[in-house]
């Protein structure tokens, strides 16, 4: 019986063919490999859905397809002659699947499952620790490597049940979503080995087609029509607009060397030299004025006495990144005010003990994610973005807030999700949950992406006030100082009273100092009685 294949959701409305992993005649079990699509997104492998003999190949490398396009057509259930069992596939398929020798399989018991890296959050990770080794057996969620990607660091769980058979990565390698990690031997219907193509010598049975000739060097810098920006989309890889990232090469201006304008790699490389060796036209040098950021000169410190150098951590080198951004391109304003938190700490005291047999650790807190967020409803403009243009205010109809969480690696900032929409305890119990997790390093992408509004809370180690930084793309941040007990007058007579710093920095180019002074002096107001936050 004859089935088809069909291109699967892609996530993308094309792709691009530019492998084919089997060959007419050839056997394939289920979850063989069959074609390496590559889309503006991502490269993928579309495995097989069903055990049978290849029959008709309908695409071929360059081809675009979308979802649904019929890719092979299957013969299932078909006595197949024995030669075709020792059939590879082509040998620019690194890791491929092939029957076991037999032509008649016997009752599988086991088969090599692939374990592949998730979704990182980030373009790459680097491989910081090996947490399980060849010969290991594993269960289901045990970690089984440490991934450092610019925002974070995570462990990686095992999706299945087993034993470690093979390491594709080492300490040190830089991974991306889809990236093959190891190789684990669990109980299956499917039985298959994993063989390396790349050991057995043998050549592709169909030769891909030969790339067409580069172009020419430019004789001169004058645009043609084929040049010209947004023309229309540039054709490539990932790997190739990462790399015109890195060079900031604008794609649009490069013709593509490859089948059908495809752009590679040697085209960038091509049309930097290019731009290098090109005349430019002088331009009188700028006047140095009193804005300019004057060179630090390198400082020899140990001629001083002993020094040690620490490298800065991936979380470290990031948050500096940013946090330099942030006061580069951001004109903050501070709002400095005192809370009244007499009652509300008499009342978190005698909540305490009732909540901690629930597991629930109630802190001071949780009780100012609470305010925030019914603040937050109040004036949409401190729960908003500013548009890259400049031109308009993205207003956000959800409340995420961010915690800033100290960690021996840095500072990282977890997010409570809908927390207008959580009770006071639910956001104590987030709290402790996400702030465990930030320690141990288990925190994943999605757990910290998505804020809103943020708050870095300082009070549990001191100080009086601070002008915390907006973290881009918010527009505000909350600064909490220490709690101290101050005489206040009331009632013709001064009381000692628990009050609550707070420092409120926000983007001036979004929110003004008159919404900004409201905002704050209602959080004071909510702060001082929270029973505001049921009205």
């Amino acid at each position: 019986m004859l089935e088809r294949v069909l291109t699967p959701d892609l996530g993308t409305d094309l792709a691009e063919v530019i492998e084919l992993l089997v060959q007419v005649g050839q056997q394939v079990s289920v979850d063989t490999p069959l074609v390496t699509l590559e889309s503006a997104k991502a490269s993928m492998e579309v495995p097989s859905p069903l055990a049978g003999t290849i029959r008709t190949i309908h695409v071929k490398i360059g081809s675009k397809v979308g979802e649904g396009v019929l890719l092979f057509e299957l013969e299932t259930n078909t006595a197949v002659p024995e030669s075709m069992l020792t059939q590879t596939t082509p040998s620019h398929s690194p890791l491929v699947y092939t029957p076991v020798d037999e032509p008649v399989p016997a009752p599988p018991t086991q088969a090599l499952t692939p374990v592949f890296a998730p979704d990182i959050g980030s373009d790459s990770a680097d491989v910081i620790e090996l947490l399980v080794s060849v010969g290991q057996e594993i269960n289901l969620d045990t970690p089984i490597v440490t991934l450092e990607s610019a925002k974070a660091s995570m462990e990686v769980p095992s999706p299945v049940a087993g034993r470690v058979e093979k390491m594709h990565v080492a300490v040190g390698a830089k991974v991306s979503q889809g990236t093959l990690l190891l190789s684990v031997l669990t109980a299956s219907a499917n039985v298959a080995k994993l063989v390396d193509i790349s050991t057995t010598g043998e050549l592709p049975s169909t030769p891909a087609p030969a790339p067409a000739p580069a172009p020419a060097p430019a004789p001169a810098p004058a645009p043609t029509p084929e040049l010209q920006v947004n023309q229309k989309p540039a054709y490539c890889g990932p790997a190739v607009r990462r790399l015109a990232r890195e060079l900031g090469v604008d794609l649009t201006k490069i013709q593509g060397s490859a089948a059908k304008g495809r752009i590679i790699k040697e085209d960038i490389h091509q049309f930097v030299k290019q731009q290098l060796t090109t005349p430019q036209t002088i331009h009188p040098a700028p006047v140095m004025t009193q804005s300019a950021f004057p060179e630090l000169p390198a400082i020899d410190f140990s001629k001083w006495g002993d020094i040690e150098l620490q490298p800065l951590t991936k979380i470290q080198k990031l948050s500096a990144k940013n946090l330099h951004r942030a006061w580069l391109h951001i004109p903050h304003v501070t709002q400095f005010d005192e809370a009244d938190i007499t009652d509300l700490e008499a009342f978190r005291v005698s909540q305490k003990d009732s909540l901690k047999t629930q597991g629930i650790n109630l802190t001071l807190l949780a009780f100012l994610v609470k305010a925030c967020a019914h603040v937050l409803q109040d004036y949409p403009k401190f729960n908003a973005s500013l548009s890259l243009d400049g031109e308009s205010i993205i207003l956000k109809k959800y409340i995420h807030i961010g915690v800033a969480v100290d960690t021996p690696n840095g500072l990282v900032v977890p997010v409570i999700r809908d927390a207008n929409q959580k009770s006071i305890s639910q956001i104590a119990k987030a709290l402790a949950e996400l702030s465990s997790k930030a320690r141990e390093k288990k925190l994943s992408p999605q757990e910290m992406q998505g804020a809103t509004f943020s708050i870095s809370s300082l009070g549990g180690i001191g100080g009086t006030a601070f002008t915390p930084i907006v973290n881009w793309p918010e527009v505000a941040i909350l600064g909490v100082s220490k709690s101290t007990l101050k005489p206040i007058w009331q009632d013709e007579r001064f009381e000692p009273r628990l009050m609550l710093p707070l420092a409120l920095s926000y983007d001036h180019r979004v929110i003004d100092g008159a919404d900004g002074a409201r905002f704050i002096t209602r959080l004071s107001q909510i702060l001082t009685d929270i029973r505001r936050v049921l009205l």
